[in-house]
Order: C-alpha cells, then sequence, then structure tokens
C-alpha cells in the first residue's frame, strides 16, 4: 500500500518533501522552501506508522532511497543537493511558481 499512498500524496499535493525530523538535510530543503514563501506538505517518515515502508516504495519509484525526497508539481526533484542546486541555479522559484505555492515575484 506504501506505493500508491506515496503517489496519491504526490498526485494531490503541489510540493511534497519526504522528510524524516531528525535529517539535517530535510531541515534544509524546509528551511529553504520556507524562506521561499512556498506551502508543501512534508511528509516526516519517522512519524509516520508506514514510513519505512514508503521509504522503500520511494527508492522503487525514484530510485532514490534517501531524504529529502522532493516532489514539486508531481515531478521528482531529487534530494537536499538538487534542490538546493537548482535554487542556486535561479530554477527552484520558476518550478514553485508554476506549482502555484509561491506567487510570482513583482518586477
Amino acid at each position: 500500500m506504501a506505493l500508491p499512498k506515496a503517489k496519491e500524496l504526490v498526485s494531490t499535493n503541489p510540493v511534497v518533501v519526504f522528510s524524516k525530523t531528525y535529517c539535517p538535510f530535510c531541515v534544509t530543503v524546509k528551511e529553504l522552501l520556507t524562506k521561499l514563501g512556498a506551502s508543501f506538505k512534508a511528509i516526516e517518515l519517522d512519524k509516520e506508522g508506514d514510513g519505512t515502508e514508503i521509504q522503500s516504495a520511494l527508492a522503487e519509484w525514484t530510485g532514490q532511497r534517501t531524504v529529502p525526497n522532493v516532489f514539486i508539481g508531481g515531478k521528482h526533484i531529487g534530494g537536499c543537493d538538487a534542490t538546493t542546486g537548482l535554487h542556486a541555479q535561479g530554477k527552484l522559484v520558476p518550478l514553485l511558481t508554476e506549482a502555484g505555492v509561491v506567487a510570482k515575484a513583482s518586477a
């Protein structure tokens, strides 16, 4: 049931961060999204009863076993390095804007 649950979460939320509360990389990504004013759904796998199963299902689905595992607009982005890398390239905010979770910056 973990894979359908993960896919359902991704398809019904514009931005999903599969995370663990104690993971410093997860904290970095959540802080970045918060700083950018993005609304997102954090799924704390260490607090979910089926967190281990969801993490395994994500590994099967995305090829990524580690957290954070970030999805924007239904697309798999990757982990902390991928997310912060996109931001450094100026590509994260446009993705978030496209997903409807941040307002377009007024020029």
